[in-house]
């Protein structure tokens, strides 16, 4: 296997797939790798769905192998670390490969050790969470087994997250469920958030704040999840006075705190002294702001914006252009505007498109109020987005 490639990418998710896919349409002769240690590819957004029992987890996954670009070259492997003084990206099993030009794409990493006693519980003890293949059914399976009388709890992390969304949409679900057995008033159903608000952007915040309203739900804002006692089902979290709170549940759906993967927290490609250690880019080009090669998009750059797949399939676009831009020796002229897209679920049949950019300003596909909660935005996510995440994003098309 050839140890240097003109482009090489690290991380074959959504970013690196579609970024190779693009380039190699734009021009087939140029020699692309992507290391991707992974078997398998997943279309994670539906994991939501899965959840709340309206989507089959199998339709989520695919081979690997099957969603690589034809031309680029797969490297089965680990990536441990970087040298971009040397050009050279360090491998598990491949040893030290190097590369004129450089696309770190890895995705982001769960840190369920942060919060003690989550890894030995999940998945038991009605400790559920969408944020994995293996444990996505069982918050369905667990939301099921519960009655009247039971305390009900969703968490969201102080940190960045993929899918900002993704812990309230959950909690829209399961109280929607609740509501159609009957039991809904009878069920106390609380959102703890490390974060201070339900979400950034004011025109859709105030439509969720009637949901929440309307399905009763209690939220607690700057209340981080810090321990679980599966055994005892007991959630402790700390708030922003660092009190620590003893919160007993029946059923507990966990969002992780997450950050950049420990190999590019620990190398020289990650903002310095920022703890979640994400890769250093400039927001609007997403090339790195100390080596000019060196280009990033997704969950692990450090771009100010939700983490979301309709955010990397307006980055990857951007970051194409001003890498052929470089290798042309032209200048570096296209910019992203931070545009994210959150598809909030508020409820089966139910669902408010988000839309927006760096300035939290709503920037709208459709020609009506994507503020209002819409059966037709609902079917958008459930059938048209993973169809075209299989059939467009990741051939480069779309």
């Amino acid at each position: 296997m050839a140890k240097h490639h003109q482009i090489l990418i690290v991380g074959g998710g959504n970013a690196g797939i579609s970024a190779a896919a693009q380039l190699l349409r734009k021009n087939s002769k140029l020699d692309i790798a992507i290391i991707e240690p992974s078997e398998k590819h997943y279309y994670q957004p539906a994991w939501t769905l899965v959840g709340g029992g309206d989507f089959d987890i199998n339709a989520t996954v695919r081979r690997q192998a099957d969603v690589m670009p034809k031309k680029a070259t797969w490297i089965k492997d680990r990536a441990t670390g970087f040298e971009p003084t040397r050009n050279i990206v360090m491998t598990e099993k491949n040893g030290e490969i190097s590369y004129k030009y450089l696309i770190v794409v890895p995705g982001i990493q769960l840190d369920w050790y942060k919060v003690k006693g989550l890894e030995e519980t999940l998945g038991k003890n009605q400790v559920a969470s969408n944020y994995l293949f293996e444990t996505a059914p069982l918050t369905w399976q667990f939301a099921q087994n519960i009655k009247a009388g039971d305390k009900v709890i969703f968490t969201n992390p102080n940190t960045p997250i993929k899918c900002g969304g993704a812990p309230q949409k959950i909690m829209y679900l399961i109280s929607d469920f609740l509501r159609k057995k009957g039991i809904l008033n009878k069920v106390e159903v609380h959102y703890y958030s490390g974060s201070g608000v339900i979400f950034g952007v004011k025109k859709y915040a105030d439509t969720l704040n009637k949901v929440i309203e309307r399905y009763g739900i209690k939220t607690h804002f700057k209340h981080n999840l810090v321990e679980i006692d599966g055994k005892a089902r007991k959630a402790y979290f700390v708030d922003e006075n660092g009190n620590r709170i003893e919160q007993p549940y029946d059923f507990i759906h966990v969002t992780p705190p997450q950050s950049a993967p420990d190999f590019i927290k620990n190398s020289p490609l990650a903002v310095k002294d920022n703890p979640l250690g994400w890769v250093d880019v400039d927001k609007y080009t997403l090339q790195h702001n100390q080596f000019p090669n060196i280009f990033s998009c997704g969950d692990a750059a450090n771009t100010p914006n939700a983490k979301t797949g309709a955010a990397i399939r307006k980055q990857v676009p951007i970051l194409v252009k001003n890498l052929l831009h470089l290798i042309n020796n032209e200048p570096i002229v296209d910019k992203y505007n931070g545009y994210g897209s959150c598809p909030l679920v508020t409820g089966y049949g139910k669902l408010v498109l988000a839309e927006f950019d760096y300035d939290n300003k709503p920037v709208e596909t459709f020609p009506f109020d994507q503020s209002k909660e819409r059966w037709s935005m609902y079917q958008l996510k459930k059938r048209i987005l993973p169809w075209l995440y299989w059939n467009r994003i990741l051939k480069g098309t779309a």
